[in-house]
């Protein structure tokens, strides 16, 4: 599978570097159907009635109100809110959407519909439905408009009947595509300001502990207490606005208690 991983990976930046069009998709195909010919992944078939409805709108509403519930919807909200900060910045960044100051235009629209889908998935009784980085991959493939977000929505209606197909695709093909979106974000890291220590380090320790965490949410947490840490101890604690240190103030509680 390593190897296959890694197969992928180069195919996927070759074909990139080439500018052919869907070269992520491509990648992944190819190492998947090389997967099922070499016995290192398992064809499980192409169509299946779609999954049991049992869960829409099995709630237990007198747990939500148990006290012990109190620390779940905290660590939740924290893992969400910096999760869907994190992405959208980062995915807006590469394709180009950002404004001249960094910011993304209509954030709030695009929170709002996150936290909707959030919402609806829990009354579906999905796994939290947010925004995920894999997106710099469409975007990459040249994904920019509502069109892209309608038409992957539309394919992820038809994956309800094609399951098992969709379940074919094995860990080290999207692992490869993975890999390769980890690249195109690693890109940003050339607009650092990295004459200045008290920017450059804080954005370091946040793209290796992302990974390393296996968080986003937890990754960004640790650049927010790097950071006002670092302008504190340098001098330099007034560079950081309030907010900075009440919400690095939030995370050093969360991993204090929350793990």
């Amino acid at each position: 599978p390593a190897t296959l991983l890694l197969v992928g990976f180069v195919v996927i930046a070759a074909l990139s570097a080439r500018r052919i069009t869907g070269a992520v998709v491509i990648g992944m195909l190819l190492v998947t159907v090389l997967g099922w010919a070499t016995g290192a992944a398992e064809f499980q078939g192409v169509v299946s009635a779609p999954p049991s409805l049992s869960t829409f709108l099995s709630l237990d509403l007198a747990s939500a109100f148990d006290l012990s519930m109190v620390t779940v919807v905290l660590t939740l909200l924290l893992v969400d809110v910096f999760d869907t900060a994190g992405t959208l910045v980062g995915v807006a960044n590469r394709a180009g959407m950002l404004d001249e100051n960094g910011h993304l235009p209509r954030l709030r629209k695009a929170l709002l519909a996150d936290s909707s889908a959030t919402a609806i998935g829990a009354l579906l009784g999905t796994s939290s439905t947010t925004s995920y980085i894999e997106s710099a991959a469409g975007v990459e493939a040249g994904g920019r408009t509502g069109l892209a977000s309608v038409t992957t929505a539309l394919l992820f209606l038809l994956c309800l009947f094609i399951a098992p197909l969709a379940q074919s695709i094995p860990a080290f093909a999207t692992g490869a595509a993975l890999l390769f979106v980890a690249c195109i974000m690693a890109r940003a890291l050339e607009d650092l300001d990295w004459a200045n220590v008290t920017e450059a380090t804080p954005a370091v320790v946040t793209a290796l502990a992302v990974p390393l965490s296996y968080s986003i949410a937890d990754g960004i947490g640790l650049g927010f207490i790097t950071y006002a840490a670092i302008k504190l101890v340098s001098g330099h604690g007034r560079e950081c606005p309030a907010a900075v240190y009440v919400v690095a103030a939030i995370f050093v509680l969360k991993f204090a208690f929350l793990g």
